[in-house]
C-alpha cells in the first residue's frame, strides 16, 4: 500500500467549522450518501423451504443486494453520515477503519462517493476477493498479522495521517437510529405485514460490532413488539461468554474463522441487556448452514449467514416440538463469492480440521422429521 504521507494528498482545509469551503463541502457530500439511500430499493426478504405443516415460516433478510453487496452498506452509510455530521470526516483527510472485510468494502464505497482516500486496516487472512473489492472502489489494505492489533494499528494511522478513525467497534449502535428511519428493523417488519404470521416470534442475528442486534432489539422493545432477539456467535469469539457471565471485559486468544462476526473482546456496540438469547455455534455448522442453504434457495452466502442460519433452525425445531406457530427471521449477510477458497472449498475445511458431515446430517435430518437430532 502507499505510505501514510502518499495518502496525503489533494487539499486539506485546516480550518475551523464556520469556513464556507468546509461549510459547501460537508453539505455536498451529505448530499451524495442521502442519495445513495434514496436510489436503492429495499432488500428483498427471501423464504426457507420448510414442510406448510409446521405452520412455522422461516426467513432470511437478503442483504446482500445492497451496491456494496452486504449488511455493512446501511451501517457504512449511517458511519458515514455520523462522521461527516460530527465534523470528524474532512476533505482530503482519509478515513481509516479497522475490519475484517465487508464494512470497509462499504466504507471504500462511501469515501470514494464523497471524495476522501480510505484506509482497512485488516487481519492477514481476510479473503482475497474483499481485498480487490475494497480496492475496487479505491480503498487501501492494510495488514495486521494479530486481529487484536486492529483497533491500535488503526488510531496510529489516524494520529500519523491526520485522518480520522471511523472505529465501527464502538460507534455502530449509536450511529444507527434504532426508532424506524427505514433501519433493518422496520423493514423487516413492513415486509412481512401481508405474511401469516406478521410478527415474528424470532428474529437471530450475528454479532461482528454488535450494531445490528442491538438496532433490532431497540426497535423491538421500542415498538412493543412480543419478538425475541437471539445473537448467534462463533468460536473464537468472546460476545457469549461474555453475556452469559455479565463480564464485559472477557477476551479471547484466537480471531474468528467466520469473517465479519465474532470478536476477541466485548465491543463497545454490543448491547447485552438489550437481546433475549444467544447460541454458540461451531465453525463447522456455520460452513454446513450455507451449504444447505445453497441446495434450498440456489444462492451461496458468507459464513455469518450460516452461522445465524443454524440457529434459526435449532430454534424452527424448538417451535415445532412445542406445537407452536410463527414465522423466524435471520439475515443473508453477503455473497458467497467472496469466500469461494473459504467456506465452499473442502481444502480448506480439510485445512482447518472442521468436518461439516455430522451438522449437514443434523439439518436434513430436522427438515425431513421435524426433530432435531440429539
Amino acid at each position: 500500500m502507499s505510505s501514510p504521507q502518499q495518502i496525503r494528498t489533494g487539499e486539506t482545509l485546516d480550518v475551523d467549522h464556520s469556513d464556507a469551503r468546509y461549510r459547501t463541502w460537508l453539505k455536498e457530500a451529505v448530499r451524495k450518501v442521502h442519495a445513495d439511500a434514496n436510489r436503492s430499493a429495499d432488500t428483498h426478504l427471501l423464504r426457507f423451504p420448510l414442510p406448510e405443516a409446521w405452520g412455522i415460516d422461516l426467513y432470511l433478510k437478503d442483504e446482500s443486494t445492497h451496491p456494496t453487496g452486504s449488511l455493512k452498506h446501511r451501517l457504512a452509510r449511517s458511519l458515514f453520515l455520523y462522521g461527516l455530521c460530527n465534523g470528524w470526516i474532512r476533505p482530503g483527510r482519509p478515513v481509516i477503519e479497522a475490519s475484517s472485510g465487508s464494512t470497509a468494502v462499504s466504507e471504500a464505497y462511501f469515501a470514494k462517493l464523497v471524495g476522501v482516500p480510505f484506509i482497512a486496516v485488516m487481519p492477514r487472512t481476510t479473503s482475497a476477493e474483499k481485498c480487490r473489492l475494497i480496492e475496487f472502489h479505491g480503498g487501501q489494505c492494510h495488514f495486521v498479522d494479530d486481529s487484536r492489533r486492529m483497533y491500535e494499528e488503526s488510531a496510529a494511522l489516524a494520529v500519523e495521517t491526520g485522518g480520522h478513525y471511523m472505529d465501527q467497534f464502538t460507534y455502530a449502535e449509536r450511529a444507527t437510529d434504532w426508532r424506524g428511519n427505514n433501519n433493518i428493523a422496520e423493514s423487516i417488519f413492513r415486509q412481512l405485514e401481508l405474511e401469516r404470521f406478521p410478527e415474528p416470534a424470532w428474529i437471530v442475528a450475528t454479532a461482528g460490532t454488535g450494531g445490528t442486534s442491538a438496532t433490532l432489539a431497540r426497535y423491538v422493545h421500542y415498538m412493543q413488539y412480543d419478538t425475541r432477539i437471539c445473537v448467534a456467535d462463533p468460536e473464537n469469539s468472546c460476545f457469549f461468554e461474555g453475556w452469559t457471565t455479565g463480564d464485559p471485559d472477557v477476551t479471547c486468544d484466537c480471531g474468528s474463522r467466520i469473517e465479519g462476526i465474532g470478536r476477541p473482546r466485548m465491543e463497545p456496540s454490543f448491547v447485552p441487556g438489550a437481546i433475549d438469547r444467544m447460541m454458540k455455534v461451531p465453525d463447522a455448522a456455520t460452513v454446513a448452514a450455507v451449504r444447505a442453504l445453497e441446495q434450498a434457495i440456489g444462492r451461496k452466502a458468507g459464513g455469518s449467514t450460516g452461522t445465524g442460519l443454524w440457529s434459526a433452525l435449532k430454534i424452527v425445531a424448538e417451535m415445532v416440538t412445542e406445537g407452536r406457530n410463527g414465522s423466524v427471521v435471520t439475515l443473508l449477510c453477503d455473497p458467497g463469492d467472496r469466500y469461494l477458497d473459504k467456506y465452499y472449498s473442502d481444502t480448506w475445511l480439510a485445512d482447518q480440521g472442521l468436518d461439516i458431515a455430522p451438522y449437514t446430517s443434523a439439518i436434513a435430518s430436522l427438515l425431513d422429521t421435524g426433530v432435531w437430532p440429539d
